[in-house]
């Protein structure tokens, strides 16, 4: 899994059968502070849990995503992180 903060949606009136009704959002690595990680290449991934724009989710890809939403789609929006600690 990867921390990443959503900063965009998209909206795609044209796609795939399997993809109507998945919202997908533009997201971007961060470090384990939530920083974005600005040198980073932004992602579009299928959300499966509610996120919005702001939010610092948990992103899953690959053959581990197993959720209703990993239709076609290879990343997806597994958790919102409400909180990091360290000790």
């Amino acid at each position: 899994m990867h921390l990443a903060k959503v900063i965009a949606k998209v909206v795609a009136t044209q796609k795939t059968d399997r993809l109507v009704g998945g919202k997908l959002l533009v997201i971007k690595s961060v470090d384990e502070t939530g920083r974005l990680m600005e040198s980073e290449t932004p992602y579009v991934a299928i959300d499966a849990v509610g996120a919005g724009v702001g939010d610092c989710v948990l992103v899953d890809w690959g053959g581990s995503v197993d959720n209703d939403m990993s239709m076609v789609g290879d990343m997806s929006i597994v958790g919102i992180v409400d909180t990091i600690e360290f000790e």
